[in-house]
């Protein structure tokens, strides 16, 4: 059985993530943190976030380590050879070929509830957490918030750090839940506002926990359908659903990388 968010909280969400809802004054520097944590708690509870949210927003601390990952995505601007290459394709391909050949129904159980084929999520996994063997060393909340504070992208962040608090009041992750540098939970890195929009249930248990890799899968194969995967049709630059591949990331060669990796598993 697989499991959506309940409407109730699907309204939430979309609240929170309308943006910008917060009034908190943003930094360029850690100096003023401590500062604006309790006029972002005021924030969040206006919002409706509750009281175990609120203090995992003021037990945070500014993590440095998130904003010096921030300001240093030399990746992404590589070409496409070379990108592939510090990335890891070729083993990216190789993994996901025989992951796909170990669980061919798990895959094909996806492909059929949501049009999304194996190489597409494989590739995704692959390349956000190698399969799940590094999912992150950061506090979630900590790392969000930070981001939330600096004004860099401030009116983006700060929705998805509601979200981790609402996440944080409902059990979903905790104070001591870790993710990548910029607060990306799981298998294949929800930020927190996505993570309540599109996480599924995947494995029946009765929640969303996207360290599981049934959940992360199915909540990945639901964030792409909803962005409008069409069953059936190509994912290669100029395709249709290469426009859905971009949702995920906004980076092309990212998106190339996916859409090639992608095919060359499924065939």
């Amino acid at each position: 059985m697989i499991s959506s968010l309940r409407p109730a909280s699907l309204a939430l969400v979309a609240g929170l993530l309308a943006g910008p809802v917060a009034a908190a004054p943003c930094s360029d520097t850690g100096a003023n943190y401590e500062s604006w944590k309790p006029q972002m708690a005021q924030e969040a509870a206006a919002v409706g976030v509750g009281q175990r949210g609120i203090a995992a927003l003021m037990g945070t601390s500014y993590s440095s380590r998130t904003i010096a990952a921030d300001r240093n995505q030399k990746s992404f601007k590589y070409s496409l050879d070379k990108f592939m290459q510090v990335r890891g394709s070729e083993m990216i391909v190789k993994q996901g070929r025989a992951r796909k050949a170990k669980s061919p129904d798990l895959y094909a159980a996806l492909e059929r509830r949501y049009g999304v084929p194996a190489g597409v999520l494989l590739a995704i996994h692959g390349m956000e957490t190698g399969f799940g063997n590094f999912m992150g060393d950061t506090n979630v909340v900590s790392a969000i918030a930070t981001l939330a504070y600096d004004c860099r992208r401030s009116d983006f962040f700060t929705p998805h750090l509601l979200a981790a608090l609402v996440l944080v009041d409902r059990g979903s992750i905790s104070t001591a839940s870790v993710g990548a540098k910029h607060g990306e939970i799981g298998h294949t890195q929800f930020l927190p506002g996505n993570a309540l929009t599109y996480g599924v249930d995947g494995n029946g248990d009765g929640r969303v926990d996207l360290t599981n890799l049934t959940d992360a899968l199915a909540s990945t194969a639901n964030f792409l359908a909803a962005k409008g995967w069409q069953p059936g049709l190509g994912y290669q630059p100029g395709e249709p659903n290469f426009a859905v591949i971009r949702e995920w990331n906004a980076a092309s060669v990212y998106q190339q990388a996916i859409a090639i990796m992608g095919q060359r598993i499924d065939r």
